[in-house]
């Protein structure tokens, strides 16, 4: 049976860095689950569907089909043979993708489609409800945060390093809180601390002391 380990937290936490390398230590493929979610909204926005109306974004997002091919260290998606790349990191989907998770329609599609990632081997899942609703029963659940102003300060940093920065640093954590404010309160699958998890403050770690305090706490016949 395949094994995973699920990794939660708001925007700018490090999921993404830690999960990566994580997932290269222990040789488990990558997934990124807000990907999927960002991927439906780019395909909304690309498509003219009315943002505000619920039922237009459900009828266009089940009609979306997106690929998954695992390799490189990842399961990696297209849509339509084509990758989406940094077009799915733009302010534009930032401010629309919450519309389009909050629905359940949507969550229970991509929900399905994580869950059917197993079939690929060992995973490292970064998301939002990961822990609470997609592999609750992982024994390897993690709970990443740190300050508002440590995970501005990397988001805005991950951004001009991909060459797609235009936003100032209060800008940034400006969308970082609200985008925590729209995730914790939604109805469907919010973000929120699962009982049982490992919480990990990164606000003043490295990197690399995130990554030792996941592998350290992961159950001890996952370390042989």
């Amino acid at each position: 049976m395949s094994r995973v380990i699920g990794i939660d937290g708001p925007s700018g936490a490090g999921k993404s860095s830690v999960s990566r390398i994580v997932g290269e230590r222990l040789g488990f493929l990558h997934v990124d689950s807000g990907a999927l979610y960002r991927i439906l909204t780019w395909q909304c926005l690309e498509a003219g569907v009315d943002m505000e109306n619920p039922a237009a974004i459900h009828a266009f997002c089940e009609g979306v089909e997106i690929e998954l091919r695992p390799g490189n260290g990842s399961v990696e998606y297209y849509v339509g043979g084509e990758a989406p790349g940094s077009r799915i990191r733009t302010p534009e989907i930032n401010a629309n993708a919450s519309k389009v998770a909050r629905e359940k329609p949507v969550r229970d599609k991509v929900t399905a489609i994580l869950k059917g990632m197993v079939r690929f081997g060992d995973l490292v899942v970064e998301g939002r409800d990961i822990t609470t609703a997609v592999f609750p029963d992982s024994p390897a659940r993690f709970y990443l945060t740190a300050s508002a102003e440590a995970r501005a300060m990397r988001r805005q940093k991950e951004e001009i390093e991909k060459g797609i920065a235009n936003q100032s640093a209060e800008d940034v954590k400006a969308s970082l809180l609200a985008r925590d404010a729209i995730d914790s309160t939604r109805k469907y699958a919010p973000l929120r601390k699962a009982d049982g998890v490992i919480e990990i403050d990164s606000s003043f770690l490295t990197l690399e002391q995130v990554v030792e305090a996941v592998l350290d706490a992961l159950p001890e016949e996952w370390k042989s």
